[in-house]
């Protein structure tokens, strides 16, 4: 069996679970992506940021929808972040060697996460300055 058929690139079978089962495992899976973000110092430095963030909110007494809007950018943000890992690790995989496709896909995602970044600092703006 290749890897490519095999769920993961792990050796094991792809199993249709159903039910509870398929939630467990969902949620098994974003745990071990969760984990994996950890270890990209941009995601490091992204959560750092959040909790900056929250401080600075803290601080200046904000409200708790802007609390949430700011949880809500930084999920985005997350997400965006994870996105963009999972694209560099395919074209890594995919094309080891240098390729000018390869590098405007790593280009792209970069550039997602930071529109996102932007987003989130000018929502920060926003709320400290208005």
């Amino acid at each position: 069996m290749t890897e490519r058929e095999t769920s993961h690139g792990m050796g094991q079978p792809q199993e249709n679970k159903q039910g509870i089962a398929h939630l467990f495992a969902a949620g098994g899976y974003s745990v071990a992506g969760l984990r994996r973000a950890l270890g990209e110092s941009a995601f490091r430095h992204e959560v750092l940021f959040f909790l900056a963030a929250l401080a600075l909110f803290a601080w200046i007494g904000a409200t708790l929808a802007e609390f949430l809007g700011l949880a809500v950018i930084f999920l985005l943000v997350f997400g965006m972040e994870a996105m963009n890992t999972a694209i560099e690790e395919l074209v890594d995989r995919v094309s080891p060697e240098v390729s000018r496709t390869g590098k405007h896909a790593k280009d792209l995602g970069s550039f997602a996460v930071f529109c996102m970044l932007v987003a989130a600092g000018l929502y920060i703006a926003y709320v400290v300055l208005i």
